[in-house]
């Protein structure tokens, strides 16, 4: 394991560590050698020397190094590094596990080991072992372990949880392994390293997100607004703040966890500050990780516009907004195929008022939860006419419901892409836009392309070709492996005012910048 071997990026490095540029935070780490310590980019320290400074990609490199995280700019908060490939086969498979390995769900005692992370992979635990530590520089196991030692150390500095719970919920198996792991890397306890916390208020857990800017916040809270249903959800806009607020529920280890987030956005230190009920405390890890994905948060403006700036100049703030539930987005968008976004909206609010549960909130915005997969998939047919919904988008929710309540389909950012796209094809009422949608929304998979969408032909110009669908996909190879970012660009320049009118074969996808 070694640090940034090229000279030039390294005086790069160095460059944006001397200007504090956020536009790099998460893209590389500082080791310093006179103090063994590693910092963000955006550190406030004073400057080192050149010469005492080492440049790491990742975070484990720099532990495995020997450093330790810096206390003043805590590189937990730091946007992860989501860097692309559609060429290396190796640097894609690579990568594929990493995106594993930082689902929380993979860290507890049943956390992946290299043999079955390999064997989801489709390839041996060696020759996984050999990519990954060429493209990341560490282990699988060491990768791990510093994703779940600055996730502990986030809880410690940003909460009052009790230390057992922390180490617990960070994946460990027992305390004694938590604090043996913690002094091994950061030569100090814990307890030692535990900042002085506010008293629990009974509003909550708060802790703080970092992203690179460009950050269009504005846009993303309207796409987000225009959506909100009732008692779920809401944005709230003001000179002095950006907040939006919902309830969520999870399950985790067989146990159904449910409660309430606000995020903030604090533009001016390009961070999101979120709040998170005391209900969510066991499964913290995973609420962050879901918002990180539901705001876009781990988006790199700077690999990604010099793809796209030439064809949408005006787009390099944008962020594809995702989801806190892949589920709950599949069925918003079947409810939003071939009508407009207040008609969306109205069916969404009818499924909520019938089906949804109950949950008592400090806030009298958030007073319900999205009907569960179970509830839906025992929903008749009647019912759901009674609400408005056609018969079609009626088998295509149960089957969503069925397949989801049964874990056939895992719809988050750690599911086989491919695997899931196939999956959700195969249920009635669900063609390639609406896969390639969830796919892009919930799968967060940066490449996802609806080409047969009518809104994307006309923002392209080629709604007047033969095939406009063909001739969309071959022009989007040039914007491999952003496009997703590319379609909500190329969906940002149609008018507000535009007709969102779906026809079978394509649904219109505008509606999923305004209507879904």
């Amino acid at each position: 394991m070694t640090a940034t071997p090229d000279t030039t990026a390294q005086d790069i490095c160095y460059l944006a560590l001397k200007a504090r540029d956020a536009r790099f935070d998460g893209r590389f780490f500082t080791g310093v050698t006179s103090t063994g310590i590693y910092c963000r980019p955006v550190c406030s320290v004073k400057t080192p020397k050149r010469e005492n400074c080492r440049f790491f990609d990742h975070a484990a490199q720099a532990e495995g190094a020997g450093f330790r995280p810096c206390l003043r700019c805590r590189p937990e908060l730091a946007p992860h590094s989501v860097v692309w490939s559609i060429q290396d086969a190796s640097y894609i498979l690579a990568h594929q596990a990493a995106r594993l390995l930082d689902e929380p769900e993979s860290w507890g005692p049943d956390a992946l080991s290299v043999q079955t992370l390999a064997d989801r992979l489709g390839v041996s635990d060696r020759h996984l072992r050999r990519i990954f530590e060429v493209q990341f520089g560490v282990s699988p196991l060491q990768y791990l372990q510093t994703r779940r030692l600055l996730t502990a150390k986030q809880l410690l500095a940003d909460t009052n949880l009790p230390i057992t719970q922390i180490a617990l919920t960070s994946g460990f198996a027992s305390v004694r392994r938590f604090n043996a792991a913690f002094v091994a890397h950061y030569q100090l306890n814990p307890t030692q390293l535990r900042r002085a916390g506010t008293p629990a208020s009974g509003q909550g857990i708060t802790v703080k997100l970092g992203y690179r800017p460009p950050y269009d916040v504005d846009t993303m809270l309207a796409f987000i607004g225009k959506r909100t249903m009732n008692a779920i959800e809401f944005v709230a806009t003001h000179e002095n703040y950006k907040r939006a607020g919902r309830t969520f529920r999870i399950e985790s280890g067989g146990k159904m966890h449910t409660g309430w987030l606000i995020a903030d956005f604090d533009t001016a230190r390009c961070q999101l500050v979120l709040q998170v009920s005391d209900s969510l405390r066991d499964v913290l890890p995973l609420v962050i990780r879901r918002v990180r994905a539901a705001f876009d948060l781990d988006a790199d403006p700077h690999a990604i516009n010099p793809t796209l700036h030439d064809s949408f100049p005006d787009g390099d703030g944008l962020r594809v907004p995702g989801t806190m539930d892949g589920y709950e987005l599949a069925v918003r968008a079947v409810l939003g195929q071939q009508i407009t976004v207040a008609a969306a909206r109205t069916l969404a609010q009818r499924l909520v008022n019938t089906f949804g549960e109950p949950i008592n909130t400090p806030y009298p915005e958030l007073t319900r939860l999205f009907p569960t997969p179970a509830v839906l998939a025992a929903a008749s047919g009647d019912a759901l006419g009674s609400l408005g919904i056609v018969k079609q988008r009626q088998a295509a929710i149960l089957a969503i419901a069925q397949a989801v309540a049964e874990k056939r389909l895992q719809l988050h950012a750690g599911a086989d892409v491919p695997a899931t796209v196939a999956g959700l094809k195969a249920l009635p009422g669900i063609g390639d836009w609406t896969a390639q949608y969830i796919a892009m929304r919930a799968l967060r998979w940066p490449d996802a392309f609806p080409a047969g969408d009518v809104a994307l032909h006309k923002a392209l110009g080629v709604q007047e070709a033969k095939n406009p669908a063909r001739v969309a996909e071959a022009a989007s190879q040039i914007w491999r492996p952003w496009r997703s970012y590319a379609v909500i660009r190329a969906w940002s320049t149609l008018p507000v005012a535009t007709k969102h009118v779906a026809t079978h074969a394509y649904p219109v996808g505008a509606r999923a910048l305004n209507d879904h």
